[in-house]
C-alpha cells in the first residue's frame, strides 16, 4: 500500500515536473521571440536610413550630373553659334569675292579683245615692212633667215674658238700650280732623313777585354762566328764596340743578335756560338712579324691578311739603292694619304697601295719573275682588295692606270724614291755585284754556302765535305774565280776561298 502511494506520488512528481519544464520552455520561447522581432526590427530601420541616405546622394550626384550635361550642352551651343556666326560671315565674303571676279574676268575680257586688234594690227604692220624688205634687198624671208643665223654663228664660233683658248691656258696654268703645291705640300709634311748604315752595324762591349773572349784560342771563336754567320768581324783600337760588316741586312742582324746574347751570357766557345746563332735565326722570324705589323700600324693600314704583314715586315732587311724598303713603303703611304686627301681620291686604298707596291721584292730572290708579278700573285693568294691591288700595279707602268689611287702611288714612289738624298746608285750596285758573286759561288753542285767579304774582294764557299774532296776543292775554286772573271767587271781582283770542313759527331751511352 505504501509503496502504491510512493509510486503514485512519484508519477504525480514526475507529470508535475514535465508540466512545469513545458510551461518555462514556453515562457522562455515567448521571450526568445520578442527578442528576434525587436532585432529585425531594428535593423529594417537602419536599412530604410541607410537606403534613405543613398537615394540622397544619388539624388545630388543625378543634380550634379545633369548641371555638368546642361552646362556642356550650353558651352556645345555656343560654340556652334560661334562657328554659324562664322560661316554666315565666310559666306558673305564669298559673295563679294564672287563679284570682285567676275568684274576682273569681264575685265580681262575687255583687254583681251583689244590685246586680239592690236596684235593683229601689229602683224599687218610687220607683214608689210617684210614686204618693203624683201623689195629692197631682193632676198626672200628665208633667205634673210639663213645669211642672219650664218652671220651670227661666223661671229660666235670665233668668239667662242678664243674664249676656249683663253680657259685652256688658264685652266693649264691653275692645275700646274695646284699640282705643284699638293706634291711640295707632300714633300714638305714628310721629309723624313735615309740611313745610311746599309754596310755595317756596330755592338757595344761591356768591356775592352770581352774582345779577347770574342777572338778565342787562335780565333777559333771568331772563325766560327764569321763561319756560320757569313759577316766580318771588325776588331779595331775602338774602345768597348765591335763592327760587324756585311751587305745582307738579314745575316748583319742575326749576328748582332747572336753576339748581344753571347756577350750577355759570358760564355763564348764554338758550340755555345753554334747555339746562338740558330736561336738568333729562329727569333727574326719574329722581328719581321712586329716590323710588318708596326708598319701597318704607323700608317693606319687595316684588314691586311697576317700572312701578307709577314711577308711585308721581311723588307725591313731589304734595300733599294740604298734606301730600306719598308721604310720607302712606309713613307710612300704617308705621301699617297696626304695626295688622296687633297684631291678627294679614296685615302685607304692609297695608302694600302703604296704601303704594298714593293712588297715582292720580299720574295723575287726566290720565286721568278719582276717584283710587281710578284706582288700582285700574293695579294691575290692572301685576299687583298682589287682596288689596292690596282693601286699598287701600276708604279712601275707595266699595268695601265685603271684608278686615280694608281697614278698617286706612282707619283708618291716617284716623290719618294727621287728626292735629294734618298737613294744611291753606286751602293744599289756595289750590292748587286755581292749578290752576283754569292750567287755564282752557289751555282756550282756540293756548295753549302757563300759568302761575300771584305767589300767584294773576298769570296767564301763552304763545300760539302761528303761531296768534295780535298783535291776536288782546289778545281772548284779555279772553277768559281774562272766564271766570276768571265760574267763581272771589277776592279782589281777577287780572292775566292773553298773551306772544307769535315765534322765527325758520336755520342758515348
Amino acid at each position: 500500500m505504501e509503496l502504491l502511494v510512493v509510486l503514485m506520488i512519484a508519477t504525480a512528481a514526475g507529470l508535475i515536473g514535465i508540466a512545469v519544464g513545458w510551461f518555462l520552455r514556453f515562457i522562455v520561447a515567448l521571450g526568445k521571440k520578442g527578442s528576434m522581432e525587436l532585432e529585425i526590427k531594428e535593423k529594417l530601420l537602419e536599412a530604410r536610413e541607410e537606403a534613405e541616405k543613398i537615394t540622397g546622394e544619388a539624388t545630388n550626384k543625378a543634380d550634379e550630373i545633369i548641371k555638368e550635361a546642361k552646362e556642356e550642352i550650353k558651352k556645345e551651343e555656343e560654340r556652334l553659334q560661334k562657328t554659324e556666326d562664322r560661316l554666315v560671315g565666310k559666306e558673305s565674303f564669298l559673295d563679294e569675292r564672287q563679284k570682285d571676279l567676275q568684274k576682273e574676268s569681264e575685265e580681262l575680257k575687255k583687254q583681251f579683245g583689244q590685246s586680239e586688234a592690236l596684235k593683229k594690227k601689229l602683224e599687218e604692220i610687220i607683214e608689210q615692212k617684210i614686204s618693203e624688205l624683201q623689195s629692197v634687198s631682193k632676198l626672200s624671208r628665208e633667205e634673210a633667215k639663213e645669211e642672219l643665223l650664218k652671220n651670227i654663228e661666223t661671229r660666235q664660233d670665233q668668239d667662242l674658238q678664243n674664249r676656249i683658248k683663253k680657259l685652256e691656258l688658264s685652266g693649264k696654268e691653275i692645275y700646274d700650280n695646284r699640282v705643284r703645291n699638293i706634291l711640295i705640300s707632300a714633300i714638305e709634311r714628310l721629309g723624313t732623313s735615309v740611313s745610311s748604315d746599309i754596310f755595317t752595324t756596330t755592338v757595344a762591349l761591356p768591356s775592352d777585354e770581352v774582345k779577347g773572349k770574342i777572338i778565342g784560342k787562335d780565333g777559333r771563336n771568331i772563325k766560327t762566328f764569321e763561319r756560320k754567320t757569313g759577316v766580318e768581324l771588325v776588331i779595331d783600337d775602338t774602345p768597348q764596340m765591335i763592327t760587324i760588316s756585311t751587305f745582307d741586312p738579314i745575316r748583319r742582324e742575326i749576328a748582332k743578335m747572336a753576339l748581344e746574347n753571347l756577350i750577355e751570357d759570358g760564355r763564348i766557345q764554338p758550340a755555345k756560338i753554334e747555339e746562338e746563332i740558330e736561336r738568333a735565326k729562329k727569333n727574326i722570324n719574329k722581328i719581321i712579324k712586329e716590323k710588318g705589323e708596326r708598319a701597318a700600324f704607323e700608317c693606319g693600314v687595316i684588314g691586311l691578311d697576317s700572312r701578307i704583314l709577314l711577308i711585308l715586315g721581311r723588307l725591313h732587311f731589304r734595300t733599294s739603292y740604298g734606301q730600306n724598303v719598308l721604310q720607302h713603303s712606309v713613307e710612300m703611304a704617308h705621301i699617297a694619304g696626304m695626295i688622296a686627301g687633297e684631291i678627294g681620291a679614296n685615302v685607304e686604298i692609297a695608302k694600302a697601295g703604296a704601303l704594298l707596291h714593293d712588297i715582292g721584292k720580299a720574295l723575287d730572290h726566290e720565286v721568278a719573275g719582276s717584283h710587281v708579278e710578284i706582288g700582285r700573285r700574293i695579294l691575290q693568294k692572301f685576299g687583298a682588295d682589287e682596288k689596292i691591288i690596282q693601286a699598287m700595279q701600276s708604279h712601275h707602268e707595266e699595268y695601265p692606270f685603271e684608278t686615280p689611287e694608281a697614278v698617286i702611288v706612282y707619283v708618291a714612289d716617284s716623290i719618294s724614291g727621287g728626292r735629294p738624298g734618298a737613294r744611291k746608285d753606286t751602293a744599289e750596285n756595289y750590292l748587286k755585284r755581292l749578290e752576283e758573286l754569292e750567287a755564282i759561288a752557289d751555282s756550282f753542285e756540293g756548295i753549302e754556302k757563300s759568302y761575300a767579304l771584305q767589300a767584294g774582294r773576298e769570296i767564301r764557299v763552304f763545300v760539302k765535305p761528303e761531296s768534295i774532296s780535298d783535291a776536288e776543292a782546289k778545281i772548284v775554286a779555279r772553277n768559281i774565280a774562272e766564271k766570276i772573271e768571265k760574267e763581272i767587271k771589277y776592279p782589281g781582283e777577287i780572292k775566292v776561298t773553298v773551306i772544307r770542313e769535315n765534322r765527325v759527331i758520336d755520342y758515348a751511352r
